[in-house]
């Protein structure tokens, strides 16, 4: 396990020396706005759990549904929405 942890720290550095800045900033500025995408998709589906509970509605929180929330969107919010009633 430690083998390839060290293997994968490597590839990064190797990585990071070839690949110039430009293209470092704009992935690391992608990561950054998909990984704010998953928080809200996390703290929607939070919303949603507490409003569901009036209306006996369970919207699970998990991280299928996140990724699905934040991939998909407002169509991932119906998707939910409609697992979460029919089954």
């Amino acid at each position: 396990m430690k083998v390839i942890g060290i293997v994968v720290v490597i590839l990064v550095l190797l990585l990071l020396v070839v690949v110039d800045k430009k293209h470092i900033h704009r992935a690391s500025e992608h990561l950054s706005v998909y990984w704010f995408r998953l928080a809200f998709a996390f703290l929607v589906l939070f919303a949603m759990n507490v409003a569901g509970g009036f209306v006996g509605i369970y919207v699970p929180v998990n991280i299928t549904s996140g990724l699905l929330l934040a991939i998909l969107g407002i169509p991932g919010i119906a998707t939910l929405c409609a697992f979460a009633i029919f089954l």
